[in-house]
């Protein structure tokens, strides 16, 4: 197990490359097993769920190979349906796979998958949009059985917007027999950019980014050579260190449109934010207004895989602010470290009332999930002494290389084994 050592309160300057978007890359490995031809997924970033996504392909019989930053994904040979339940239970995207497995085999079997302990984030929403594919589900001990015939198009509504639903459906659909009307479909970036990967295969998907999507079944699907998109999480974070540290910081490679609501709370907070092409320049105080309220809702709503790291910067603002998740039941589990560290917050239900106090003190604190990891990390770039941030394990999930990239921002930081 690693820990990082940090000594706070140093200013951030600089400029940082953000990767490619996890919550893109993840979705366009599982839609690799949909063609017997070759893809290329470039500039991949190399975080421990595409390692864990990497292993469930190959298992599955696909040939995966690494050249620096570009994976490339051979499925001619894929002949297994089934994916074990250890693998299952490490990656929360793994459910992806059922749409991708069904759309290749008519069959699939994965255990319920996990992730991040942040709430039951329950799969209903797949299951019954792929029984209106035409597919029998069973569920037993623990593991969920998918068979058809064949995939057939239909329309489908969505009671809540659902990112994995939304792409689950779409992989699902890609090759079934006629049209899909999706409706109620989640809007974020990354479902744009699994249509652009779709499509680039061949696919026939038109209207991601808004609440209607339509697949018009295709019989084939070709290879691609594809560069996702940016990590708006991870350009949002760097955002988020400058605001909490005080500095002057560009983050390079994402569209601001992506995060407009994260770069509105900053000026509210009272940083000066600068936006030219897919460049971000945050320039803050240091001592900054806490914000009113954040409300974590679906895109274009404030994101949640920002709400811990807006609540550590919340901490040492000038008077108060709530935080509502209306996502997940339990993200606030990091609440405790940070009082660890001299924050005063109070939890009550899916709600947390922030008082900002002068500074952050160091503290010996352990990152239970990945977003309320990366929010320890900030907090304690920002406290006063030297904290340490145990249990890497989540953290790597989604950022490849924090401690580097925070190092040449100026950040006093390193990676240990405990």
């Amino acid at each position: 197990m690693d820990k990082y050592m940090i000594d706070g309160g140093r200013r951030l300057c600089g400029s940082v490359r953000v990767q490619s978007a996890k919550n893109s890359v993840l979705p366009l490995f599982a839609a690799s097993i949909l063609t017997d031809k070759r893809v290329t997924i470039r500039e991949t970033p190399a975080i421990s769920d595409v390692f864990c996504m990497a292993q469930i392909l190959r298992e599955l019989g696909a040939d995966v190979t690494f050249r620096g930053e570009d994976v490339t994904i051979d499925s001619s040979n894929a002949c297994c349906h089934e994916i074990s339940s250890s693998l299952t239970k490490e990656l929360r995207s793994s459910v992806f796979m059922l749409g991708s497995l069904l759309t290749r085999f008519h069959r699939a079997r994965i255990a319920y998958p996990g992730g991040c302990d942040i709430g039951l984030r329950p799969i209903d929403l797949h299951l019954n949009a792929l029984k209106r594919l035409g597919v029998n589900i069973t569920e037993r001990d623990g593991f969920i059985l998918c068979e058809c015939e064949r995939l057939r198009g239909a329309e489908i509504p969505l009671d809540f917007p659902s990112v994995g639903a939304t792409e689950n459906i779409l992989l699902a659909a890609v090759k079934a027999e006629g049209t899909t009307v999706l409706s109620g479909a989640a809007k974020e970036p990354e479902i744009v950019d699994l249509q652009n990967f779709l499509n680039a295969m061949g696919a026939k998907v038109s209207g991601a980014g808004t609440d209607e999507i339509i697949v018009e079944g295709v019989k084939e699907l070709g290879g691609v050579n594809y560069k996702p998109m940016k990590d708006r999480i991870e350009a949002g974070t760097f955002l988020i260190a400058c605001a909490v540290c005080g500095g002057e910081v560009e983050v390079v490679g994402v569209k601001n449109q992506h995060i407009g609501l994260l770069l509105h709370k900053l000026r509210e907070n009272g940083c000066k934010i600068h936006t030219k092409n897919d460049r971000i320049r945050i320039e803050s105080s240091g001592r900054l207004r806490c914000n009113r309220r954040i409300e974590t809702m679906p895109f274009p709503g404030f994101p949640t895989d920002l709400q811990a790291q807006m609540t550590a910067l919340n901490c040492t603002c000038e008077g108060g602010a709530i935080v509502i998740e209306n996502l997940f039941e339990t993200r606030f589990k990091y609440v405790p470290e940070l009082q660890k560290m001299g924050a005063d917050i109070e939890v009550q239900g899916r709600t947390a009332f922030v008082r900002g106090v002068k500074e952050l003190h160091g503290a010996s604190v352990v990152a239970g999930d990945l977003r309320g990891g990366a929010a320890l990390v900030l907090a304690a770039l920002g406290a006063k002494g030297v904290s340490e941030v145990i249990d890497l394990s989540h953290i790597d999930r989604g950022y490849s290389d924090l401690q580097k990239k925070l190092k040449t921002l100026g950040a006093e930081i390193k990676r240990v084994r405990v």
